[in-house]
């Protein structure tokens, strides 16, 4: 019986978290979820522990409890990745890694499992040396295919949203809605204009992660987990526009660039622009859904998706200001 089944969520407040702990309540499953923030559930099986899973004495005490299965969406760093794996795969008898769609290069249109990684085909020697999120997600996944044990999933969302997690390019919430709200105007760059762009669902992205755990097929096996619907992001920027009166100014990614960081040797927001928003991201999800028995038909649309979660974004959330983007366009008469 399920009931007899013990599962671990880590990191369970986030964008796919807050979706898949009321689906494996569904299923029966006796949840532990553990996040920073305080959360409170009446879901029937669902504990909710506030703390940091990260650290040592924490990870170490979750993880004597005997759990039969562990979703874990936390972010491991190159540096922690060698103690968190091994022993994470020695507690458990199914695995569930969240990686990223970002460790995919620019080089096959659809972007299936089987396609090159950044840190195998890409010539740019920084980024592959370096501890950048889609060569940490990929040292990770080395990691796990190395093990003898083939307890483990990988999973690899493409972008992902959810409540107050509104993306456009590389902006998030606080300069999309947040800026909608209070009637400003958000810039983003003219090089991503048209590229394709998959956006999921968080409640479709959890349901194929539930349908992963404890699925014979899925051990030892990677995924996509992300919608098959791709849109330009022209066209998620007038999505924006209509359900909540966003309005896109498109400049030069350098300009844009440096709204975001001042310092020229930050290669993060760079990297992250140039290698995964700048690609062709048209994403091949065959395999889950072969997997999960799930059909594309049955997944939310971006735009009705995007309409649904920011109808529930909370109306007295306090946005940062992001002064630089607001100097820009007073200075450019934008």
């Amino acid at each position: 019986m399920n009931s007899e089944k013990k599962v671990l969520v880590l990191g369970s407040s986030g964008a796919m978290g807050r979706y898949l702990l009321p689906r494996l309540s569904e299923a029966g499953y006796r949840i532990d979820a553990v996040s920073l923030d305080h959360q409170e559930t009446a879901l029937p099986g669902v504990r909710c522990i506030q703390a940091n899973a990260k650290e040592r004495s924490v990870y170490g005490d979750l993880l004597k409890n005997g759990y039969d299965g562990i979703v874990d969406f936390l972010t491991y760093c190159t540096g922690e990745l060698s103690w968190y794996l091994p022993q994470i795969l020695d507690h458990t008898d199914h695995y569930l890694f969240l990686s990223s769609c970002r460790v995919f290069d620019d080089l096959e249109h659809p972007v299936r499992e089987s396609s090159p990684r950044l840190i195998d085909s890409s010539k740019d020697e920084l980024l592959r040396n370096s501890d950048d999120y889609c060569i940490y997600k990929a040292r990770g996944e080395n990691i796990l295919r190395a093990s003898p044990r083939r307890n483990w999933t990988i999973i690899r969302p493409a972008t992902t949203y959810s409540l107050m997690r509104y993306q456009l390019v590389t902006l998030e919430a606080a300069n999309t809605v947040g800026r909608a709200l209070a009637g400003k105007k958000v810039v983003v760059p003219e090089q991503a204009r048209l590229k394709q762009a998959t956006l999921s669902w968080g409640g479709d992205v959890a349901r194929m992660i539930a349908g992963l755990l404890f699925n014979g097929k899925a051990l030892g096996e990677d995924f996509n987990v992300a919608t098959g619907e791709h849109r330009s992001w022209e066209e998620i920027a007038a999505y924006y526009h209509d359900i909540c009166g966003l309005e896109a100014v498109w400049v030069d990614k350098e300009d844009y660039l440096r709204l975001l960081s001042d310092d020229p040797y930050n290669m993060g927001p760079r990297w992250q622009l140039e290698y995964a928003r700048l690609f062709t991201r048209i994403t091949d999800n065959t395999k889950v859904l072969n997997a999960t028995g799930m059909k594309q038909s049955e997944l939310m649309s971006l735009y009705d998706g995007l309409k649904l979660e920011i109808s529930r974004c909370p109306k007295e959330t306090v946005w940062p200001v992001n002064t630089a983007m607001d100097e820009y366009l007073a200075a450019h008469n934008l």
